[in-house]
C-alpha cells in the first residue's frame, strides 16, 4: 500500500502535466491533434480523480 505522501506526490507529478498538457492543447493547430490531447487529458482527469478518492479515504459501506 502506497502512503499518502507518495499519493500526494504522484497526484501532484499529475497536475502538472495536465497544466503542460493544457497549455500544448491551447496551441495545438489541426483537430486531431487536440482531439488526442483532449483525450489525454481526460485520462489524466480520471486518474486524479482516483487518487483524490484514495486521499479523501471513503467511510462507510457500500452494500448498505
Amino acid at each position: 500500500m502506497r502512503t499518502a505522501d507518495q499519493v500526494k506526490r504522484k497526484y501532484n507529478e499529475l497536475a502538472a502535466r495536465k497544466q503542460a498538457l493544457d497549455a500544448k492543447r491551447s496551441g495545438a493547430a489541426g483537430e486531431t491533434e487536440q482531439a488526442q490531447l483532449q483525450t489525454l487529458a481526460e485520462r489524466l482527469d480520471e486518474q486524479m480523480l482516483l487518487l483524490e478518492w484514495v486521499l479523501n479515504e471513503p467511510l462507510g459501506s457500500y452494500h448498505g
